[in-house]
C-alpha cells in the first residue's frame, strides 16, 4: 500500500477520533448534565478555543505547507521548525496573559473558564502542523486513540449528575493537553535542536498572519455562533445547537481528512511544476467528495428529528430541527474544502481564501445579530448556512477559469437525484413497534440504495479507480 493511501486512511481515522469522544458520550451526557450543562461546556470551550487560535495563528496551514516543502532537507527543516515554534511560544505567552484577565473579569462562569485554561495551555505544545507537513499521520491516530478512549472511560466513571459538569470540563481539557504532549517524544527522529535568531523568527509572522485571517474569519461562523448564543440566547439553546453540530461534524471531518492529507502532496507536486497531475487528482477528488457530501446531507435531513429524540433524549427535539438546517452546509463545505486545500493553499492563492472567509464572517455575524434574539438556535443555524454558501460561492467563482464546473455540476445533479431516491426510500420504509429498530432499518436501507446507485455511476460510468494512484502519476 502506497504512503498516500495509508495517509488517507490514517487521517480518516484521525478526524473520526477527534469527533469520537463527543459523538459517543453525547447521549450519556445529554441525559446526565442536560442541555444547560452542555451549553456551559460549549460556551467555555468555544471561548478558550479562540485563545488557542491566537496561539497557533495560521500554523495548521502555514506550518504544514512550509514543512511539506522541506521533507527532504533535515538541517533546513530543523531550523525552520524551531523558528516557527519560537513564534508559537511568543504568541502563547501573550494569549495566556489575556486569558487570565478574561477569566478574572469577564467570564460568565469563572470556574469553567479557569478549568479550560488547561485546554489553552495545550496549544503551547501543539505541533500537529509539523507531523502533518511530514505526512506522518499514523502517530496522531495512535495517540488520539489511547487518549480519547481514556477520556470516555473517565467520563462514564466520574460524571454522574448535573453538578459534575466541571469534572467533565476538566477531563476534556486534560485530554487535549496529554494528546499534544504525547507527540513530542517522536520529534527527535525528524529534527535536531538548532539555535535561531530573532530575525529568522520574525520572517514567519507575516505569511502566518496572512493565513490566520481566514482561520479567525471562519471561526466567527463556526464558533462565534455558540458564543453569541451563550450571551444573547440561553444555555439550553446553546446545548441544542452544540448537539446538532456534533452530528454534522462527522461527515465534515471525513471530508476535511482528504484535504489535510492531499495538501502537502499537492504542494510538493506544484513545487515540481506538475500542475496537470494535480488538476487530475482534484477532479477525481471532487467526484468522490460530492457523492459523499450529498448523501450525508440528504441522509441527515431524512432522519434528523427521529435521530435526535432517540440519540439525545426527549429534551432534544429542537436539536433535530437544527440538524436539518446545518446539514445543508455539508455540501458547501465539501466543495470549498477541495478547492481550498487542494488548489488555493498549495498554489499560494491566499487572497481568495482570505476574502471568502471575511465575507462569510461578516454575513454570519450580521445575520446572527438579527436572527438569534428572535429565533434562538435556529437563527444561528440559518446564519451558518448562508455564511457557508457565500464562502463556497466566492471561492468557486474566483477560480472559475481554472476548473470545468460544468463537469462538477453534472456530477452533483446525479448525486442529488440519487439522494432524492434515498430520501423517498427512507420515508416509505415500514415502521416497526420499536423506534430504534425502525430508525436503524431506515438508515441501512437508505444507505444501501444511495451507495448502490452512486457506486455504479462512479465506477462504471465515470470509470474511476480512486486508489489507483499510479494512473495519475502520484506514486511516491
Amino acid at each position: 500500500m502506497s504512503s498516500l493511501k495509508k495517509n488517507v486512511i490514517y487521517n480518516f481515522l484521525y478526524q473520526f477520533l477527534i469527533l469520537f469522544l463527543p459523538f459517543v458520550t453525547a447521549p450519556y451526557l445529554s441525559r446526565v448534565i442536560g442541555p444547560s450543562g452542555i451549553g456551559t461546556y460549549s460556551l467555555s470551550y468555544s471561548i478558550a478555543l479562540y485563545f488557542t487560535f491566537f496561539t497557533l495563528l495560521g500554523l495548521n496551514n502555514y506550518g504544514n505547507r512550509v514543512i511539506a516543502s522541506l521533507q527532504n532537507d533535515f538541517e533546513k527543516r530543523s531550523r525552520t521548525f524551531w523558528e516557527i515554534y519560537t513564534m508559537q511560544l511568543v504568541s502563547f505567552a501573550i494569549c495566556l496573559i489575556i486569558y487570565i484577565l478574561y477569566t478574572m473579569n469577564f467570564a460568565i462562569d469563572k470556574k469553567a473558564a479557569l478549568i479550560q485554561g488547561i485546554f489553552v495551555l495545550s496549544s503551547l505544545f501543539d505541533i500537529n502542523w509539523f507531523f502533518f507537513g511530514m505526512e506522518q499521520f499514523k502517530l496522531t491516530v495512535i495517540r488520539n486513540t489511547l487518549v480519547k478512549l481514556t477520556t470516555v472511560l473517565l467520563i462514564v466513571i466520574l460524571v454522574k449528575s448535573k453538578e459534575d459538569v466541571y469534572i467533565y470540563i476538566a477531563i476534556m481539557a486534560c485530554g487535549y493537553l496529554i494528546s499534544q504532549l504525547s507527540l513530542w517524544p517522536f520529534l527527535r527522529k525528524y529534527i535536531c535542536f538548532t539555535k535561531v535568531s530573532f530575525k529568522d523568527v520574525i520572517r514567519h509572522f507575516k505569511p502566518n498572519l496572512i493565513l490566520f485571517v481566514p482561520v479567525i474569519s471562519v471561526s466567527i461562523y463556526k464558533i462565534m455562533d455558540k458564543i453569541m448564543l451563550g450571551y444573547m440566547g440561553t444555555m439550553n439553546d446553546l446545548g441544542y445547537f452544540d448537539n446538532a453540530e456534533k452530528i454534522i461534524n462527522v461527515p465534515i471531518a471525513l471530508i476535511t481528512a482528504i484535504g489535510t492529507v492531499m495538501m502537502p502532496r499537492i504542494t510538493a507536486l506544484m513545487s515540481q511544476n506538475k500542475v496537470e497531475e494535480s488538476r487530475k487528482y482534484i477532479d477525481k477528488t471532487m467526484l468522490i467528495v460530492l457523492a459523499f457530501a450529498t448523501g450525508a446531507m440528504i441522509g441527515i435531513i431524512s432522519i434528523s428529528e427521529e435521530f435526535a429524540l432517540l440519540y439525545y433524549g426527549e429534551n432534544f427535539y429542537q436539536t433535530g430541527v437544527i440538524m436539518k438546517f446545518l446539514a445543508i452546509t455539508v455540501l458547501f463545505l465539501a466543495c470549498g474544502n477541495v478547492i481550498r486545500s487542494q488548489y488555493l493553499i498549495p498554489s499560494k492563492k491566499d487572497k481568495i481564501f482570505i476574502t471568502s472567509a471575511i465575507l462569510g464572517a461578516i454575513s454570519n455575524f450580521s445575520i446572527n445579530l438579527i436572527f438569534i434574539p428572535r429565533f434562538g438556535a435556529i437563527g444561528a443555524a440559518i446564519g451558518t448556512v448562508i455564511a457557508e454558501f457565500i464562502v463556497c460561492f466566492y471561492q468557486l467563482f474566483s477560480v472559475r477559469k481554472s476548473f470545468s464546473y460544468f463537469k462538477y455540476f453534472k456530477y452533483e445533479l446525479f448525486f442529488l437525484f440519487s439522494g432524492v431516491l434515498m430520501y423517498l426510500t427512507i420515508k416509505y420504509t415500514p415502521e416497526f413497534s420499536n423506534d430504534f429498530i425502525t430508525l436503524f432499518i431506515q438508515i441501512m436501507v437508505g444507505t444501501v440504495v444511495y451507495i448502490t446507485i452512486t457506486g455504479w455511476y462512479i465506477f462504471k460510468i465515470q470509470k474511476l479507480h480512486f486508489f489507483n494512484i499510479r494512473k495519475i502519476g502520484l506514486k511516491k
